[in-house]
């Protein structure tokens, strides 16, 4: 044990030197590995904090949740908008036949979406996001309350006008969001009590539930103040636990034909859209990011190898004498071997913390502009490191292997 760790620590010290003692040509020769370690640890790191991000989203919308509507998810240059403009919108009468013949469905909520403005005293708040929701809603998407609580059976049950606020509305109206619990303020001449506020959520990249800028309110009051005609509604639909999406997908299918009474021959007049049907799609367009990232990477960390294997040629050469020296006193090819093959490994390690060291840099920059979160996880800083020591094995095999091989008569002999 303790031949080993003066074999490392030897090989170390020497790698050291290599890299004060030729600072230019150990430069050019750990650039490729930096440069590859920096484009195969950054690519990953950007896209696992993106699609983290995206997955976070997705989860936001309802993890295993249908969204009944008039129109598909989509669009494009084909889109039949002429014949989904046709369809009926979905109808607060249509939860309760879901919620009592399907056997998949968990929580059934129906949503009334209207945009309109808010009154506190003189303070006037525009383009606000009106939400009245059942029951339902919170068990569907997650609500995380900060100040106050959220509204209760009974509210929901009598429609009283009460109201769970956005953080950034909260904020904008009353200056800080804990003030904004128990104020009265005017929806379309209405007043309404605010009774909670939502925890601040950020911006989202698959955008959905912006819960920062919205107010929840009990849908038989939202019916009171809201115009129907010109709100958006919709059905949401979340499965019990351990139910196949497309089960829930096939269940409502069914039954909406049946609540609509459609004949066999018929085109479904309503759309049942799915949060996670763009998983797939999603899952193959970080999988190839990830694959181009690695490409580049591999040619930045081929030219390293080759500049690694260089430096140890003449590594090797320059200790010529010192190598027969070792085997003349009793060194073993092995032992000869190993010194190399670590030296080498130590080199490609300085050059992929470099690499790192940059990526973290990187980072620091990139959360300042982008509206995600770019992280490093330790996951990640373990593949870094494995690459550059393997890299540096292979570039160092073939010069420890010289090494080994040499004669210690010819070796001491040579200058």
């Amino acid at each position: 044990m303790r031949k080993s760790i003066q074999v490392v620590w030897h090989s170390l010290k020497m790698a050291l030197n290599e890299v004060k003692n030729n600072r230019t040509r150990s430069f050019l020769s750990l650039f490729g590995i930096t440069i590859g370690i920096f484009c195969i640890i950054g690519v990953l790191a950007t896209v696992q904090s993106f699609q983290k991000d995206v997955e976070s989203g997705i989860q936001k919308l309802g993890n295993n949740t249908i969204y009944v509507q008039k129109w598909p998810w989509g669009g494009g240059n084909d889109f039949p908008w002429w014949k989904y403009m046709k369809r009926p919108d979905p109808r607060y009468e249509e939860l309760s036949p879901i919620k009592t013949r399907s056997s998949y469905a968990g929580a059934v909520a129906f949503i009334l979406a209207g945009n309109g403005s808010i009154e506190y005293k003189d303070d006037l708040l525009t383009s606000v996001n009106w939400y009245g929701a059942t029951e339902d809603f919170s068990a569907i998407q997650e609500i995380e309350i900060e100040f106050g609580r959220y509204i209760n059976g009974t509210e929901f049950a009598n429609g009283n006008p009460t109201v769970v606020m956005g953080h950034e509305n909260a904020l904008k109206l009353f200056g800080s969001p804990e003030r904004a619990v128990g104020k009265t303020i005017t929806l379309a001449k209405r007043n309404a009590q605010i009774v909670g506020v939502v925890k601040k959520q950020g911006a989202s990249l698959v955008g959905g539930w912006d819960l920062d800028n919205i107010i929840i309110v009990p849908f038989q009051f939202a019916r009171q103040v809201i115009d129907i005609r010109r709100s958006d509604k919709f059905l949401l639909v979340k499965g019990k636990d351990g139910v196949n999406v497309d089960d829930l997908k096939g269940e409502l299918q069914g039954i909406m034909r049946s609540v609509r009474k459609l004949r066999p021959a018929e085109e479904d007049n309503f759309a049942l859209n799915d949060v996670n049907a763009n998983r797939d799609q999603l899952n193959t367009f970080f999988g190839s990011v990830n694959l181009g990232g690695g490409i580049i990477g591999g040619f930045s960390l081929i030219v390293g190898l080759f500049g690694i294997a260089n430096i140890m040629f003449v590594t090797v050469r320059e200790r010529t004498s010192q190598i027969g020296l070792k085997k003349a006193v009793g060194a073993k090819k092995s032992y000869i071997m190993t010194e190399f093959l670590l030296e080498s490994s130590f080199l490609c390690l300085f050059g992929g913390l470099i690499g790192l060291f940059l990526v973290y840099l990187i980072t620091l920059a990139l959360n300042a502009v982008l509206p995600f979160k770019v992280f490093v996880s330790m996951g990640t800083i373990i593949t870094g490191l494995t690459i550059s020591i393997v890299v540096g094995l292979l570039a160092g095999i073939i010069p420890a292997y010289t090494a080994a091989r040499m004669d210690p008569v010819v070796a001491i002999r040579s200058k």
